[in-house]
Formats: structure tokens, sequence, C-alpha cells
């Protein structure tokens, strides 16, 4: 299937350069290009114009699990009849094992894991195996191990009408490739046997696939629904994908096992000529017990440890991840480069760092090191043909990008603010004064500070002077971070004081003031993209503009100041030779609710409770409604979660 997109949006501003530029870049063989699009210029829109262009598999890499949800609700709305897949991190919780050795301390791998998110994951893999109109929404977890692509694509199991298949062999299929039998209460991953039939329900797909056998001759099969049962699909043809992302090749599965001996013997010789008499009898055991349970079962806790001998990998050499399951061929785009960037270069350091204690020590063999990220230059590898987007794209960007693509004009004709600078002295009282001239015209404001205390305490002093005020940082609960975002928009707060939260990902077209306090104090959340991200959140609002209080110029804020004055002038100037008249963007209220939670409008729900509880009761109720939140949550269902986490509240007021 081709990848269309299907919006009745057009291109406007600079839109249409920008999708001709990028797209005749690709054309001419750029391997690297950037969209350098300012907050509020369509940058989503654009991109989704080039994949539509150039039909091909696409992965877009975001820095973190919101935001990328945030583009796949998009990208699935531009482009519904393709496969627009989810790809994060499936851990709601991941405590990787560890060594502390100034501690003696060893902790075990413990960690949650979302199966909503599993399942999306593997869909993606799926995806790719079977389809052309891919795209893929992820974070940089992407660039971590999986098994290689064409073990998991040659374990699937393909089946046909008319085949003889004994029922037996495909059990045996299905357990090798990580499903459990399961007749009493099919769920994802398992099969159960009813009569001549087989019903298999897969970790990827929304439904359970039917094999019915007359004898030993596949005759019918058919997809249905998980829960009524009720037919909704024939096929001619069906295949099975394995249940997990990770299958040894059994051709080489003894050989391996061998090989993991064999460097155990290698180690140990090291350990004994070094004296290290503790961390030899560590290792041995482990590593014996390991190999013990893998040739009984066929797996152990830690496998992946062991995957470069599984896949057959020279030590060193880089592992299989979500990119090798794209074709040869494909587009690259990393969003918000300014951020994800550097993302991916730290990722193999710091698993560096935990695994040489690891190994050090004797709990794991020095073939822990292959289970790994990408180094940053095994990455840049697979950028064939990469576009980078972000409103400050770095120098690494501009360096190695054979064009750099400017989107300054916004549909909307709306400019960059206009931006002061005032001094330290008297600095609150003013901005309490600057406050109150937005919220006496129903406007809102943004405050950035650089600590977390002094967010609280601002925040505070703004309460007593009368002023609906809310702090955000990084403490605050996900789902409460989205409600106070919401009640901003609402008029239930005027301002929001937060730090480093404040840059991207917010469409909040109330706020028509951004004051940045310790604009001069230079670092990370003072750079010259730091404060251009800032002053961005004022661009959506006719009448926005930033107020940045210093006693001192630096160089970031003279950086700062003169691209935003460069874009505001070629804005400008656009507007009026074209008699385009800004406007402020009016979105609904629901709409960023819904863009940052990615979920759909549902009629009201109610929680309903009986009045009649005992106490004893309301603390049973109250654990069950916080399991039901927690996986509400875990499956990005946030507006259902806040439901519980309300009705939580309202209970625990009567205990």
């Amino acid at each position: 299937m081709p990848l269309n997109l299907e919006t009745p949006l057009k291109p406007r501003g600079d839109q249409p350069k920008a999708i001709k530029q990028l797209v005749e870049g690709i054309q001419k063989g750029y391997r690297h290009q950037t969209l350098l699009g300012v907050t509020g210029s369509g940058k989503t829109y654009t991109m989704a114009s080039v994949i539509d262009k150039i039909k091909k598999p696409t992965l877009i890499i975001g820095p973190n699990k919101t935001l990328v949800a945030q583009l796949f609700g998009e990208f699935k709305t531009l482009f519904p009849s393709a496969s627009v897949n989810y790809y994060v991190s499936f851990y709601d919780y991941y405590q990787p094992e560890a060594y502390l050795p100034s501690k003696d301390l060893y902790i075990e791998k413990d960690v949650d894991i979302n199966r909503e998110i599993e399942r999306l994951r593997h869909t993606a893999l799926e995806a790719l195996s079977t389809r052309d109109d891919v795209i893929v929404c992820a974070t940089v977890s992407c660039i971590y191990g999986t098994g290689p692509p064409e073990v998991y694509r040659s374990r699937r199991i393909v089946l046909n009408i008319g085949d003889n298949l004994d029922r037996q062999d495909l059990m045996l299929e299905l357990v090798k490739n990580q499903y459990l039998r399961n007749d009493v209460n099919l769920e994802r991953k398992s099969f159960r046997v009813r009569g001549d039939s087989i019903d298999i329900f897969p970790l990827y797909g929304d439904y359970i696939y039917r094999i019915e056998f007359f004898g030993d001759e596949i005759e019918r099969l058919t997809a249905r629904h998980p829960v009524s049962g009720e037919k909704i699909k024939e096929y001619d043809h069906l295949s099975i994908f394995p249940g997990t992302q990770y299958l040894a090749n059994d051709a080489f599965f003894e050989s391996a096992l061998e090989d993991i001996k064999l460097e155990l013997d290698m180690r140990l010789a090291e350990f004994e000529k070094e004296e290290k008499i503790v961390e030899r009898h560590r290792l041995r055991q482990k590593t014996l017990y390991d190999l013990e349970l893998l040739r009984e079962t066929g797996g152990c806790s830690g496998i992946e440890n062991y995957s470069r001998h599984f896949d057959r990998r020279k030590p060193g050499e880089k592992p299989f991840s979500l990119l090798d399951h794209f074709p040869e061929d494909f587009l690259l785009i990393i969003d918000e480069s300014h951020l994800t960037i550097p993302q991916l270069r730290g990722m193999y350091a710091g698993d560096y760092s935990r695994k040489k204690n690891l190994i050090d020590h004797g709990f794991r063999l020095p073939s822990a090191f292959d289970n790994r990220p990408f180094r940053f230059e095994e990455t840049e590898k697979y950028m064939k043909s990469v576009m980078f987007t972000s409103a400050t794209p770095r120098q690494y960007e501009h360096d190695i990008s054979d064009q750099v693509v400017e989107q300054i004009i916004r549909p909307t004709g709306l400019v960059d603010p206009k931006i002061e600078v005032r001094g330290t002295d008297g600095q609150i009282t003013e901005l309490v004064s600057e406050i109150n001239q937005r919220v006496s015209k129903g406007e809102r404001v943004l405050v950035t500070t650089i600590t977390k205390q002094s967010a609280e305490m601002l925040s505070d002093y703004l309460l007593d002077m009368n002023i609906k005020s809310v702090y955000l940082h990084h403490e605050v609960d996900t789902l409460d971070r989205i409600e106070i975002l919401r009640d901003l928009r609402l008029g239930k707060y005027d301002v929001v004081v937060g730090i480093n939260l404040l840059r991207e990902g917010l469409d909040l077209p109330e706020v028509a003031l951004v004051a940045i306090l310790d604009a001069d104090k230079e670092g990370f959340l003072r750079s010259k993209s730091s404060l251009i991200q800032l002053m961005g959140r004022a661009s959506r609002n006719v009448h926005g503009s930033v107020i940045l209080y210093a006693d001192n110029l630096t160089d970031s804020m003279k950086g700062a100041i003169t691209e935003n004055n460069r874009r505001r002038q070629i804005q400008r100037e656009y507007n009026e030779k074209h008699g385009i008249q800004p406007t402020t963007i009016r979105k609904e209220v629901r709409s960023i609710v819904e863009t940052l939670m990615q979920v759909t409008p549902k009629e009201e729900e109610k929680i309903e409770v009986p009045e009649d509880l005992t106490t004893e009761d309301i603390f049973y109720v109250i654990e069950d409604l916080k399991e039901k939140m927690a996986e509400a949550a875990g499956t990005l269902d946030f507006e259902k979660a806040a439901l519980y986490r309300d009705k939580i509240k309202e209970l625990e007021k009567l205990v």
C-alpha cells in the first residue's frame, strides 16, 4: 500500500517552499537535511507531506514518550490507511541489574512491563515484515537491541488453505515461538485447542486467529473478535509472527552454549591469575546455572547478556535494533533534534559504565558489553536519508546537513513575540503588575525560574497576591501536569510557574506573556536554544511578548534575541506583502488534553461506588481503583486514569 496523506489541510506560509526543497533534496541524494521550523509553523504537516511525496517507510525518533505519542496521534490522523506505529520502552518501571562496589551491593534487574506498549512494539515489527506503508514513531530506546530481523521473519508460521499440517507440529512451533497453551483463558501470546480448531491470540494485532482442520488439512482461516468470538474476516493465507522480539537461531543454539562455556573458562583463568577468588567463584556459579537453564528450558533470566553468542556476532560488533527491521531505503526523521541527538550520543556510555562494574566483579561475562545500545557513530550509518527538525538545531545539524531549510512563516500569520530585557531590581513587583494587566484581558502567563524551590516560592507569593497561580516541575505527576495545563487554558489558573518543562511540546494559545527570571544565568536552562524555545511559548498569541529579567546581557541572550528579531522581521514583511492580519490560534480546550494524552473524545464517564460501604470496604475499593488507574495510564488512556484518580481522592476524604 502507498503512503497517502489524507487531510483537507493545504500547505500555507513557508510550508510549500519547505516541502519542495526537502523533497528535491531527497531526490538529489542528500543524506542529511535540517528543517528549521519555528514553533507553530506546522513542522508535523511538512514532515507528513514529504513522506506523502517520497512514499518511503519512515522512522521518526523523538526525545520522550509524550512528544512521540503526540506525533503518533497526529500521523494516525494524517495517514489513516497506512500502518502508523508507536515504539517506545515498554517498561513502566525499570531497575537495571547493577553493582555498587563502594557498598558491596548487588541490585537485581527488576522490571514492570506495560503489556499494551509491548503489543504496540510487536505490531510495528509485524508491519515492517509485511507492509511498505509503515511509519514508526519511536523514542531513542529504538537503538537498543532486538533479535536479528532475519530470524524473527524466518520463524513466522505460514498457513495456507489446503496445506497438510500436523496439529502437534503447529503447537510445537507455537511454543518455540514463545506462545503458551491456555485452554481456559485465551490471552495475548497464547493459544488454545478446541476440537478440530486452534485459536491463536498474537501479541500484535487486535484479533484472535482461528485455524480449522479437516483431518490434517487446513480447511479455514478466520480472524475473530477476542470477546464476542464474532467472525471478522476470512483468509486464504495467514502468517503468525513470534511472541517475542528476541529469538535465538536454533541452528546455532548448541554452538552458542559451547562458546559461552569457552568464554567462561577464559574469564575464570583471568580471575585466577589476578587472584580474584570471590569474583571467580561468583562468575562460575552464576554462569553454570544459566547454562543449565538454557539447556533444559531454552531460556534464563538475563539471557540478553549472552545475545552476542546467539546472534553469532564478533566481540564489539553492533547488536540488532528496530532500525535493522527497516528496508535499506527508508526515511529517518529526528524530531526536536537539539534534544534527541544528545540522547542518542549518551546512551552507550551510560550502559557501558554500569556493565563494567558487573563484569569487573564477576556478575557477568565480558560478552555482556555487547548487549547494548548503538554507539552514535553506528546510528549515523543509518542516516542515509535523514531529516533533522527543530526550532533550534545545534551546530552538529548545521555542520552535517547538505541543506538547512527554514520554515519561519506561520500559516496563521503570527509573528515571533516582542522581547524586552529588564533589570532584576524590583522584578517581582513589576512581574505582578504585568501579570495583572494580562489577566484583566483574559490572557495567561508562563513564568520560568531556575530551581524547583524558587518555582514553588514564587507561586505561593503570587497566590498571596490574589493571583491564581500553580507551579510545575519534574516532581509533579504526569496526570497532574496535564490537568494543570488544561486548567490554565480554562482559566482556573492565570499563571503557571515552571522550570525546564515549559520548553517543548506545550500548545497554549491563551499565553500572551512569558517571563524568564535569571535570564543571565548561563547554562543549559539559559542557553541560546533553551531561551528560543521558551520564547516560542508566547508565539501562538497575537499579543505574545517575552520579558527577560537580567542584569547582564549574556552571549546566549544576545544570540536568542538576534535570532528572534530576524525571524520576526521576515514574518512581518511577509504579512505586509500578502496583506495578512495575524490572529491568535483558536483551539478547543479539550484538544490540548487529547493531543497530549492521545485519547479520543468520549461521552462523559462516571465511576459509580455504592453509598452504604463500610470503611473497610472503601479501602478495598480504593486499592482496586488504584490498579485500574495504573492500567489506564499504562495504556496511555490518561483521561480515564484521571477519572479513577479523582474518585480515589473523593473516597480517601471519606476515610
